[in-house]
């Protein structure tokens, strides 16, 4: 039997060292990730514990408040935003930081001060900062910048104080009101125009609240944001076409109170303010989507031209 001289030493193969260490390496990873988890479950029942009628009162909100009905569609976008850069996330190393525990301590203090004085849109918005503060305090602030755009468009489901609706609404009422007034003697329809109440010689015309554009605004610069995110990659684009949605809102809703008022003088009133004016809402809407895509048209050709003038 042969052994081996003394004071010799035993070499043992490279490729077992390595394989050792990668079987080493992978219980570690398997140690680390199992603590995440259970950390991850006992987090999520934590916030459910404390958000459930927050997020049970804003889910009754977006079914029976037409203006922020878009509230549904917001989570599920940013969940797939999220799935989508899973690739993008998967390198990242995480880099826990204690100063989420300042967004974290801030957020907790948001949602008690929301519910004793019953501030829906504090205990709201304290949902999104808990978020952001877990995130930086377990994963870190490089994966709170690369989940930066779902976060923040998390912030389109919270409706807007009753207080701040009502100053952007009465305005648009005016506004609507006006272009209507200007309008239609253009057309010859005489008018009077009485602060959002349009005076037709067949009958009086009052731009309400619910005409006053505000749905299809929040929903359109929703759907803005997500149309920008799928079709355009610069990111300058993307923010045009969020802020041209407000606009292209306005005007398409001016355009909606000018067909009313041009069926009420030669056609039917009843009929007006009836099936077309319940109609016209949808159709508006759809020209509205029509608007913005023609202008992100208009965009890719100018772009394409000017870069044809550089070559």
């Amino acid at each position: 039997m042969l052994k081996a001289p003394p004071g010799s030493k035993t070499k043992i193969p490279v490729n077992q060292v390595l394989q050792s260490e990668h079987l080493a390496g992978r219980a570690s990873v398997a140690d680390a990730v199992r603590p995440s988890w259970w950390k991850a479950a006992i987090i999520a029942a934590l916030l459910l514990w404390l958000y459930t009628p927050t997020l049970a009162h804003l889910a009754a909100q977006w079914w029976n408040d037409p203006n922020f009905s878009h509230g549904f569609f917001v989570p599920l976008f940013s969940a797939f935003v999220v799935w989508q850069d899973r690739t993008r996330l998967a390198p990242l190393t995480p880099r826990p930081s204690w100063s989420g525990l300042l967004f974290l301590g801030c957020g907790l203090c948001m949602l008690i001060v929301g519910q004793m004085g019953a501030e829906l849109f504090f205990s709201r918005l304290s949902f999104l900062i808990v978020l952001a503060g877990l995130l930086v305090l377990f994963l870190g602030w490089n994966f709170f910048r690369a989940l930066l755009f779902p976060w923040a468009f998390l912030l389109l489901m919270i409706p807007v104080p009753a207080i701040v609706l009502n100053q952007i609404t009465f305005p648009l009422q005016l506004l609507a009101s006006k272009v209507a007034s200007t309008t239609l003697p253009w057309m010859g329809v005489p008018v009077l125009r009485e602060g959002n109440v349009i005076v037709l010689p067949a009958m009086a015309l009052e731009v309400a609240e619910a005409c006053s554009g505000i749905r299809s605004l929040m929903s359109l610069t929703t759907l803005a944001v997500i149309y920008g995110f799928l079709m355009e990659r610069r990111v300058g684009v993307r923010v045009l076409l969020a802020v041209a949605s407000v606009p292209i809102a306005v005007a398409a809703n001016s355009l909606r109170i000018v067909g009313t008022g041009l069926l009420v003088q030669y056609w039917d009133p009843d009929k007006a303010q009836g099936f077309f004016h319940e109609f016209s809402g949808w159709l508006i809407f759809v020209v509205s989507l029509l608007m913005l895509y023609l202008l992100h048209q208009a965009i890719r050709v100018f772009s394409h031209e000017e870069e044809a003038a550089e070559i």
